[in-house]
């Protein structure tokens, strides 16, 4: 029977991280980007000083039962910036070769208008609960934007998230923290499954507010902390850097074979690699981060789309671009051959680091990084799943503590080892979550289109 569900899940995974998939992320975003009269370029300057910039402005200190602007995009970027931003880009690397650092930087490219538009559409089909909070995602605008005659694509997005919010969301980052916290501390993976799971249960009881507050912290420390090991791995090969980019561009045309590969198949390996880490990163197109967004206290809906440009573009240009310098720079060799020789991709990874950073310090590096990027994906994937059952509930309290409790156990699932078929059926059906979501932003770009019109007409 589990033969049968594992090679079921290998079929259907073939497709959702296929080439057919990666190629309708890719064309809605390109789709959207045209629509919307190129907003990630044109506007630019304007959202990067509305974003990061308004972080050194005087903020607003009440926003009642909801998120921040800052909390609500840091609580997205918890769970955007995870374990795939160091091990899916160094996996990716090593299939595809240099070339696939290109092909997540086009990903990128038009996932900033994607991101964009799932949140304009969020913002303005969210729903005010008897709470006072907000509550909206790819599941409200389906219903509320396409209509009641959509509802079951509505129903099928929340189901699917729901579901991958244990795997993809808990149990694979659990297993990453389990592992860091071995790898620095020497802990045993079953004390850390508890200690993890008393952390997130104090969180998670807490509620939207209490991730939104712990996420504020923890983003910046985190990207911070890596970008300025990015940064040393830069100074020490600094004249190198050019070469470096110069191998990415070529590479990604080059009809070359990676690693003893078929001749001339370089570049379709290379081009869904770096799609496929490049959409996997920043989620662009899977409808996740929308739901954190939508509990942001800002009532213009274009106002808090523009953070998702930044989200993007912090996660992908910045922080995968600092993971595939370094291992380009390394000097490791390429190919899924090589690639075997590691214990896994975040292996890879710290073999990188330390060939350029002294010691063993690019595997502390590493360690941590992975550690915080988990525990942040964590936290934030509690809120996707809680609002995604609580939408197939009716916000029925018994289905929501029921959730919050298995959201847990599964934190010791996780770093126990256990749980890896449910691990890769999370990972199918998290790429499943994009095909409602897509139909949805397609069907409803025309509100984008308005809604960014709307936003910036009277801006400079």
């Amino acid at each position: 029977m589990l033969e049968t569900i594992t090679n079921v899940n290998k079929l259907v995974n073939g497709f959702v991280w296929g080439p057919v998939m990666l190629a309708l992320l890719v064309g809605t975003g390109i789709f959207l980007t045209c629509r919307t009269g190129w907003v990630q370029v044109r506007w630019f300057g304007y959202i990067m000083k509305n974003t990061v910039g308004s972080l050194f402005r005087k903020q607003e200190k009440d926003h009642g039962n909801n998120l921040s602007p800052f909390q609500a995009v840091t609580t997205a970027l918890a769970g955007t910036v995870g374990t795939g931003n160091i091990a899916g880009v160094t996996g990716a690397i090593f299939v595809g070769g240099p070339g696939a650092v290109f092909w997540m930087w086009v990903s990128a490219f038009f996932g900033m208008c994607t991101k964009y538009a799932e949140i304009a559409l969020s913002m303005k089909f969210r729903v005010t609960g008897e709470d006072g909070r907000y509550k909206g995602g790819p599941m409200y605008y389906i219903e509320n934007g396409l209509g009641k005659g959509w509802k079951w694509l509505a129903v099928l997005f929340a189901l699917l998230a729901g579901i991958a919010s244990f795997g993809i969301g808990n149990i694979a980052q659990s297993s990453e923290i389990a592992g860091a916290m071995s790898g620095l501390f020497g802990l045993d993976s079953l004390v850390t499954g508890v200690i993890l799971a008393v952390i997130v249960a104090i969180v998670v009881i807490g509620g939207v507010q209490r991730i939104g507050q712990i996420t504020s912290y923890l983003v910046p420390f985190m990207a911070i902390f890596y970008i300025l090991a990015g940064v040393a791995v830069i100074i020490l090969r600094l004249p190198q850097i050019p070469s470096a980019f110069a191998t990415i561009i070529s590479a990604a045309f080059s009809f070359e074979a990676v690693g003893g590969g078929v001749f001339g198949y370089a570049i379709v390996v290379a081009m869904r690699q770096g799609f496929a880490r490049g959409v996997f990163s920043n989620e662009a197109g899977l409808g996740s981060a929308p739901i954190a967004h939508a509990a942001s206290s800002t009532e213009e809906p274009g106002e808090q789309a523009i953070w998702g440009v930044f989200e993007v573009f912090i996660d992908t240009i910045v922080i995968c671009t600092i993971t595939s310098l370094a291992v380009v720079l390394s000097g490791l060799e390429l190919g899924e051959a090589a690639l075997k020789t590691y214990t896994s991709n975040g292996a890879a990874a710290v073999a990188a680091f330390n060939t350029i950073l002294p010691g063993n310090l690019g595997g502390m590096v590493i360690q941590i990084s992975m550690l915080f990027f988990a525990l942040s994906t964590i936290l934030s994937w509690s809120y996707y799943g809680e609002r995604c059952w609580g939408y197939l509930s009716g916000n029925n309290k018994g289905v929501d503590l029921c959730y919050k409790i298995l959201f847990v156990l599964m934190c010791l699932v996780g770093a126990t080892g256990s749980g890896s078929l449910m691990w890769d059926v999370a990972d199918t059906l998290n790429g499943m979550m994009a095909i409602p979501n897509l139909i949805a932003l397609l069907l409803l770009s025309g509100v984008v289109v308005s809604i960014t019109k709307d936003y910036f007409r009277d801006k400079k």
